[in-house]
């Protein structure tokens, strides 16, 4: 009877052990990193801040998560103006280049979301032959023809803390969705909220 019970004993652990590890991959994929894909607002989406946007995530981990709005044009600037606002030599510069608004926080902090081939020391790559740089050389960079092949000049950035997405997609406010160069980089602004939608992913 002892070597019974132990052998029940024994099938059960293993079969809880089993389980266990079969949840793991569920567990996993709901806190991995969501870098590099887009977050589509909801039509159910409440803050009107965010609104039909499209947001490109370049960084999600323990501490938060931080993404750029890429379908909110603000206008044409010459390339010229906005190198001498960011204290760099703007007289050789010719051009416009378009600003866009990356979100809530940090308005006048920019960033310039790109195609890999460009880096430079203020350059993070994110995902997929995209990255981002914060160093306003890029700009002298772009004046001189050897910049990115695409870029979205971006002022502002959106910001969660920890926990804060997870929560509010939980709440059916965003959709997770696979990017693309064509969403990220094209000026159709106005079909940009659609077009994500159909690319939304889903966590089995």
């Amino acid at each position: 009877m002892r070597a019974r019970h132990l052998v029940t004993v024994l099938v059960t652990t293993i079969a809880l052990l089993a389980a266990a590890t079969s949840e793991r991959p569920a567990e996993a994929q709901r806190t991995a990193s969501l870098g590099g894909d887009l977050l589509v607002a909801s039509p159910d989406m409440r803050d009107p801040r965010f609104a039909r946007t499209v947001v490109y995530l370049i960084r999600h981990d323990a501490s938060g998560a931080q993404g750029l709005v890429v379908n909110r044009p603000l206008g044409d600037i010459a390339l010229g103006k906005l190198l001498d606002q960011m204290r760099r030599d703007g007289s050789t510069a010719s051009g416009n280049v378009r600003l866009h608004g990356g979100g809530p926080m940090e308005g006048r902090r920019m960033f310039v979301l790109h195609t890999g081939e460009y880096t430079s020391a203020g350059t993070t790559a994110i995902k997929n032959g995209v990255s981002v740089t914060t160093d306003p050389d890029i700009l002298q960079s772009m004046a001189k023809g050897q910049g990115p092949r695409r870029v979205r000049i971006v002022v502002g950035y959106a910001g969660w803390g920890p926990g804060q997405l997870e929560a509010e997609m939980e709440a059916g406010a965003w959709i997770r969705a696979a990017a693309d160069e064509s969403l990220l980089f094209d000026d159709d602004y106005d079909k940009k909220w659609e077009r994500a939608q159909t690319r939304q992913k889903l966590d089995l």
